[in-house]
């Protein structure tokens, strides 16, 4: 008997729902509006979120400022578990290997995202340098009311 997870050969699984069974989306929708933009590719060929995903398809997906490299193992209608999820496609070693070098350039750069970042807000720490550089003004100017006068 056949369960939805797995369906048969004559089944028909969209794009755009089996990237959502197979976890990389949260949503369909966000699959489908990756798919729109380009960030899912078969053999380099941009593709709608409705086409049907066969077995042995080679999948290119780009999530963020990861990439990965798979082939369609399995269909699913529905998204289960996370060990169930990852039986449905096989990553290239060369995929997974680019995927963790990635990583670590990341983890070594430092934990501090506002250093790449050009304009927008300071830091804190940037931000009481500023104060520091910046004249104050005279103590009797900073309050309205002074000591001795009426």
């Amino acid at each position: 008997m056949r369960t939805p997870e797995t369906p048969g050969a004559d089944a028909r699984v969209r794009l755009d729902k089996w990237l959502w069974a197979a976890r990389f989306f949260k949503t369909r929708q966000l699959a489908a509006e990756a798919i729109e933009l380009g960030r899912v590719r078969l053999d380099g060929h941009a593709l709608k979120p409705g086409r049907e995903v066969k077995v042995g398809d080679r999948l290119v997906i780009r999530r963020g400022d990861e990439t990965f490299e798979l082939r369609v193992q399995a269909l699913s209608m529905l998204r289960g578990p996370a060990p169930v999820a990852q039986r449905l496609y096989e990553e290239s070693a060369l995929s997974i290997a680019a995927r963790q070098a990635e990583r670590e350039r990341r983890r070594a750069q430092g934990a501090e995202p506002a250093r790449h970042i050009v304009g927008g807000r300071p830091t804190k720490r940037e931000r009481r340098q500023l104060d520091d550089v910046r004249e104050a003004p005279p103590w009797d100017e900073r309050w309205s009311a002074r000591i001795g006068s009426r």
